[in-house]
């Protein structure tokens, strides 16, 4: 009787080593795309096309686990720093309704990390004169998130800031995470030096 062949890893046991080494990859290397960390680590397992992916959700629980472990003391100095960063820029920027969001409000914020922020206004080039008027610089870059105007990326005290810039009416609107359909996590100032209140030492 020929002999079967050796099972296949289970699909779940793969799906946790693509998240652990996707969490890894955004980590140390500064992959700041969970979409381009999933893949790249996809490959570097040699999982094929047909495989499922690990959502977002799943991969934001191992680089928790991994920065726990590993960048403990790091990690957590940096997410302070950057959430002191996002309330100067946001206190800057009052006039347009600014909105933390990303990885600096959700805690998995890294030494690679941008702060993220949302800001809303009759039109973008009401960001750009603020900027240009009060001497900031800026970069246009590059997104077709649904419903963006623009997003402007500037530095901050050596820190990268994503300003991703929403019509005015769309303050209201609960945005989605494109990935799971959830509710995106997002926060006011206030709320932010609540966490930066309940984090310290």
């Amino acid at each position: 009787m020929p002999r079967r062949k050796p099972a296949p890893a289970s699909s779940s046991h793969l799906r946790r080593a693509i998240a652990s080494a996707a969490a890894r990859l955004m980590a140390e290397d500064g992959i700041g795309d969970y979409g381009a960390a999933k893949r790249k680590a996809a490959k570097s397992l040699g999982a094929g096309d047909g495989v499922a992916l690990p959502t977002n959700e799943e991969i934001a629980v191992e680089l928790r686990e991994y920065q726990t472990i590993y960048q403990d003391d790091e990690q957590q100095e940096r997410l302070h720093d950057l959430r002191v960063t996002a309330i100067d820029v946001m206190q800057f920027l009052a006039e347009f309704h600014p909105y933390l969001t990303g990885a600096v409000v959700d805690g998995t914020a890294g030494r690679y990390s941008s702060v993220e922020i949302e800001l809303f206004a009759d039109s973008s080039k009401d960001v750009e004169i603020s900027l240009l008027s009060r001497g900031i610089s800026y970069e246009v870059t590059d997104s077709r998130r649904p419903g963006l105007d623009s997003q402007l990326r500037i530095d901050w005290d050596d820190t990268p800031v994503l300003l991703s810039i929403y019509h005015i009416l769309s303050e209201r609107q609960q945005p989605k995470n494109p990935h799971s359909g959830r509710g995106r996590l997002r926060m006011r100032a206030d709320a932010v030096k609540e966490l930066l209140r309940e984090s310290a030492p």
